[in-house]
């Protein structure tokens, strides 16, 4: 895919007014703001490099290695963009961390799953190249996740994920894509990995995801407001930002 050369006319990517230099080649990617101090928390040296529009980037040290995390937003438009100018300014691993609702039976609150590829049924990605392209991730940053979630003995899940773009869908009456997926062996719903898969592998980069699973099928659900449900969703996240900070190392 050739590439064509983003840049503000002060030098900086025109949404997340970033610039070479200030963030490694690694960067994790949550949808929330809220959650990039959360995974910067885990670096060494961490600093704020700039905060514009949905797009806050942090930039430290994990296992040796220069990291970065950038805020997306929700969905695949803005994290496209960021995708994007992350790629103009150096990064080549792209590592999204963030949450999801599991629609298999035998996935439960509190664990993680790492998604090896992804269902397009995202409008963005077709922007980019017909619907038969596949969302995969990279082998390599996969592994690495996998090794990762297995050294700090967290209960997790590898397989496709299915990312959308209308989170409140399912309001339409008699539509049910979570039974319909899980019969297609989906393991949950989310709303950017598609787009990173496609993106990095359009353009020869590595893409990876890491999800905690903050509401399940059939089981308890964080956006009830229970205090337990809420508590192993929180800690869901939290494992998932370790296991993929803590991948770096296999990287």
């Amino acid at each position: 895919m050739r590439k064509m050369k983003i840049e503000h006319y002060k030098g900086l990517q025109p949404h997340t007014q970033l610039k070479s230099g200030q963030v490694g080649e690694i960067v994790f990617l949550p949808g929330d703001p809220g959650r990039v101090k959360k995974i910067a928390a885990n670096f060494d040296e961490a600093k704020q490099v700039v905060y514009n529009r949905e797009y806050l980037t942090y930039t430290g040290r994990a296992h040796g290695k220069k990291v970065s995390v950038t805020s997306t937003g929700i969905g695949c438009p803005s994290t496209a963009i960021a995708v994007e100018e992350l790629s103009q300014v150096g990064v080549k691993v792209f590592i999204r961390v963030g949450s999801t609702g599991a629609i298999q039976p035998d996935i439960r609150l509190g664990e993680v799953i790492i998604a090896d590829s992804a269902v397009r049924s995202d409008g963005t990605s077709l922007d980019y190249v017909e619907q038969g392209y596949p969302a995969v991730a990279s082998n390599r940053v996969t592994n690495a996740l996998i090794k990762s979630a297995e050294e700090l003995k967290m209960p997790y899940h590898v397989g496709t994920v299915r990312s959308g773009d209308a989170f409140y869908a399912e309001r339409i009456k008699g539509r049910n894509l979570a039974a319909h997926y899980e019969e297609l062996n989906v393991l949950a719903l989310e709303m950017e990995a598609s787009t990173i898969f496609t993106l990095t592998r359009l353009n020869k980069l590595e893409g990876g995801c890491v999800l905690g699973v903050v509401n399940a099928i059939g089981g308890m659900d964080y956006f009830t407001g229970e205090k337990k449900a809420e508590d192993l969703a929180e800690q869901s996240i939290t494992n998932a930002i370790k296991v993929a900070v803590n991948s770096v190392k296999h990287l």
